[in-house]
């Protein structure tokens, strides 16, 4: 996924980049020397946030620093304790919330902001506005994907899908996330509206497609049941690997949202009309470079758009994705 589409990593709820910070040592350590950086990633064993916490640990052992990773394994309300029980330890300079629930982690940024912590929210708002990549907290660094622009970049996606197969009428399943999640919901108007404006662009079904195989291949069947002729399906990128099963033989144009390396490939080798592409390993680093040179006393960006990293806007087509790998496996 993207959105919490994605992707991930490994086991226990702290392990140290480079060694285990003393306890008892202070955030507020002079500007200049080592510092310590506190991840706060989805789940340790999803491999979206496996890759972030990659570029986090890499760029911490290059640049005098070490890097923990707390796993919460997507609870959200384990992570909000973990966030404020590592700002009563004073171990760390850096906070890197990838927020499971951005409402429920507000008051932990706070503290942990009124304490001397430098915050960066990586790649989920934190806050309940999902259309914006200001910071939502004062004081808070952002480097995020913002749901809505991520949404109007899928449905844009799905207008070009039908405009090259120069149908008119053309049909779009789109295989939403969570419709229990506020920021899936959020993408999910952003989709829809994108896919209205094109011309001759008929949104045919919306089902709840989830974030893995089994549950897009589950809503493929329900989506060929009722709409047997669709022609262009839009859906997380796990969501749309399932799909795919079921679709074999068929003339349908399929869309991913999530930037792993089969992803990449599908598109590469012409199965996928195109997938929305992050380089996540890529924004981890980048994560842990505004952290660590706002925590040294160096002026940083306030607000950036992971967009921004990669190729096209996020609009992951066979040319853009030329020479691309991506960064992380499903």
């Amino acid at each position: 996924m993207l959105g919490l589409s994605a992707a991930c990593v490994a086991p226990e709820s702290g392990t140290t980049a480079t060694g285990t910070a003393p306890e008892g040592s202070s955030a507020a350590s002079s500007a200049a020397g080592h510092k310590r950086i506190a991840f706060f990633g989805f789940a340790r064993a999803n491999s979206f946030a496996s890759a972030t916490w990659s570029g986090i640990e890499e760029y911490a052992k290059a640049n005098d620093a070490e890097a923990e990773f707390f796993d919460p394994n997507f609870d959200a309300q384990t992570q909000v304790q973990q966030i404020q029980d590592a700002v009563t330890s004073k171990r760390f300079d850096v906070f890197i919330v990838q927020a499971n629930d951005g409402a429920a982690v507000v008051p932990a940024v706070k503290q942990a902001l009124a304490a001397g912590i430098t915050v960066v929210a990586e790649f989920t708002p934190v806050g309940t506005r999902y259309d914006t990549a200001e910071s939502q907290v004062p004081g808070m660094i952002t480097l995020i994907d913002v749901p809505v622009d991520n949404g109007r970049v899928l449905g844009e996606l799905g207008v070009a899908a039908c405009e090259s197969k120069k149908l008119d009428p053309c049909e779009v399943a789109y295989l939403e996330g969570f419709k229990s999640l506020p920021l899936d919901n959020a993408r999910t108007d952003a989709v829809v509206q994108a896919l209205s404006a094109g011309t001759g662009v008929t949104v045919a079904a919306q089902v709840e497609g989830g974030y893995t195989k089994e549950s897009g291949r589950k809503a493929m069947q329900d989506v060929l049941q009722s709409h047997p002729g669709v022609d262009v399906v839009i859906g997380s990128s796990q969501a749309i690997a399932g799909a795919e099963a079921v679709l074999k033989g068929k003339d349908v144009l399929l869309i991913g949202n999530g930037s792993s390396r089969q992803a990449v490939r599908a598109v590469q080798e012409g199965r996928w009309f195109a997938t929305y592409y992050l380089p996540e390993k890529t924004a981890g680093a980048k994560a842990a470079e505004l952290g660590l040179a706002k925590a040294r006393g160096q002026n940083v960006a306030a607000s950036t758009s992971s967009t921004a990293l990669g190729p096209n806007g996020g609009k992951g087509t066979k040319d853009a994705l030329a020479g691309v790998q991506g960064e992380y496996d499903e």
